[in-house]
């Protein structure tokens, strides 16, 4: 009777641990930079199992890091910070030179091709828990935004 009580407690323990989103970022990069360029781009494909936010991109490669938007208005494009990008369930979203980016501003030095950056991403559920997802991004080439746009 005992080890049926563990088993039944272990159960009703696993049950009540609350369920977390599952959050996937694929093709992870940022475009390498030539020897003092101040700043550069981050770029992936974000998917969460619910609707969720990302609130928030850190790395130690830029003293400051900022999640923009790209628009077209009026035939000029322009670029703004934004509060946080929509994650709808289930729905890959682009980080994209083109659309959502994160910018790497002030580098601490050159990114260049073939290193791998470390990005922590903070995405944000509709209940309000946030995770930290960690992610390794691989620089490409200056001209990587020509074959990026391809595999879309």
């Amino acid at each position: 009777m005992k080890s049926l009580n563990t088993l039944m407690f272990s159960l009703l323990a696993l049950l009540s641990v609350p369920a977390f989103a599952q959050t996937t970022v694929e093709d992870a990069w940022v475009r390498a930079t030539v020897p003092g360029q101040p700043s550069s781009g981050a770029f992936m494909r974000i998917t969460s199992s619910e609707d969720a936010k990302l609130l928030e991109a850190k790395s130690p490669v830029a003293r400051i890091v900022q999640i923009h938007q790209s628009k077209m208005e009026n035939d000029v494009m322009s670029m703004q910070p934004v509060d946080f990008v929509p994650l709808p369930a289930g729905k890959p979203v682009a980080i994209e030179p083109e659309g959502y980016h994160v910018m790497l501003i002030d580098l601490v030095g050159q990114v260049k091709e073939g290193d791998e950056v470390p990005l922590t991403l903070v995405v944000e559920n509709a209940k309000g828990v946030k995770e930290s997802i960690e992610v390794k991004a691989q620089a490409r080439a200056l001209n990587s935004m020509a074959d990026h746009s391809k595999m879309h």
